[in-house]
């Protein structure tokens, strides 16, 4: 007995395949699983399916009033089964925002916010005494399952006079819990060699390919000594595109030296989401077939690497067991043209369109499918 099977998938490495989900799991995996009396979504192998997308950095809490957006716009609505909300809310609006997420259908976790104000001004860290350290541990505490690791910016225009002081605190705050911790890293002060020299295994540099005078190549164009010992220690590196946040010349140059993203994120808000240049975590992906990545290291930046980086359990993989997580997807054959934060516009020769997404609520053992605008153009649908 199951509860959808879909059929005639393709998967990344082009082989077919059918899938069978029962109560919120992938329970088979199979060249044919047949049975009439079960929903079915039939892929007629042309369009592709994996794990569940999952956007490692968003800005999804509706009520911010500088960074906000709805989280089924960026999630099911365009491909995305979950999506992690990087540093929107500090603990004084955390419970405002987890209300708004436990009515989303996609899946919505939260990297916490150093500062108990979050952003609702830029400079959030540019007073230490907003930096509430009994109230941050008391949240953590209150929300486990929601609050899956903390958020620290660390650029001029919001620490202000601090300097490194806010990233000091973050690592002992860190150090804690345990969890994940997220670095925004942007215009100096303070500089990034002192940033990265902070970093212990597991931290994740966001905006890891930006333009910026404080990026990870010296004048010279060579990687900085500090980001190279970093990345030996087993900090990760996560796009994090935004607005002002990606520059095809660097990501080209780190390609060049085999230095990849672990994930590739968004930074998606509603301005970048309706103006550009983000557009959609499809656009961002589709970026990286410009820059030559294969196919399967693009989407493995958003599905199982995303999983590991977040601690994200039984998502990231399309194994038996698994949550039925999962993205149908096309690979158009067609010309676009992508602008990166600083306008540099290059062309690439196939898109990814995501056309569904279908997300697993272990809790209550039930699914929900979202056709995407483009899926019911292409006729996409349940039978049975």
């Amino acid at each position: 007995m199951y509860d959808l099977i879909i059929k005639n998938a393709i998967l990344i490495d082009d082989s077919i395949t059918d899938i069978a989900i029962y109560q919120g799991k992938i329970v088979k995996i199979d060249s044919v699983i047949s049975d009439p009396t079960i929903r079915i979504l039939d892929l007629k192998q042309k369009y592709y399916v994996s794990a569940g997308w999952i956007d490692s950095h968003t800005h999804c809490f509706a009520r911010s009033p500088i960074y906000h957006d709805e989280p089924d716009l960026i999630g099911v609505k365009a491909g995305v089964t979950s999506v992690v909300d990087a540093g929107s809310v500090g603990a004084l609006d955390v419970d405002a925002f987890y209300q708004l997420a436990q009515q989303a259908q996609t899946h919505v976790y939260s990297f916490l916010n150093i500062s108990k104000i979050g952003l609702i001004r830029q400079n959030e860290l540019a007073d230490m005494q907003d930096i509430d350290v009994a109230l941050f541990d008391k949240t953590l505490a209150k929300y486990p399952h929601f609050i899956i690791g903390i958020k620290v910016r660390m650029s001029r225009s919001v620490v202000g006079e601090n300097g490194i002081l806010p990233l000091i605190k973050a690592k002992e705050m860190q150090r804690k819990t345990g969890l994940p911790l997220m670095i925004h890293v942007g215009n100096n002060p303070p500089e990034l060699d002192e940033i990265a020299d902070l970093l212990t295994k597991g931290d994740i540099i966001t905006h890891c390919f930006n333009g910026k005078p404080n990026q990870i190549f010296d004048k010279q164009n060579n990687l900085r000594d500090s980001i190279k010992r970093a990345i030996e220690r087993g900090v990760i590196l996560d796009i994090g595109h935004g607005g002002e946040s990606f520059s095809f010349a660097v990501a080209e140059r780190a390609k060049c030296l085999d230095i990849y993203p672990n994930t590739i994120s968004s930074d998606i808000y509603s301005k970048n989401r309706l103006q550009g240049p983000v557009f959609s975590l499809a656009n961002v992906m589709t970026k990286f077939i410009c820059l030559g990545y294969s196919r399967k290291r693009i989407l493995d930046s958003v599905t199982q690497n995303a999983a590991q980086v977040l601690r994200l359990k039984n998502k990231g993989k399309l194994t038996v067991g698994y949550d039925a997580d999962l993205t149908v997807f096309d690979i158009k054959q067609q010309a676009i043209e992508l602008a990166d934060s600083d306008g540099e516009v290059r062309q690439s020769h196939e898109q990814f369109v995501p056309l569904a997404s279908i997300v697993a609520d272990t809790t209550k053992h039930s699914l929900y499918i979202e056709i995407t605008e483009e899926g019911s153009k292409n006729a996409l649908r349940i039978s049975n």
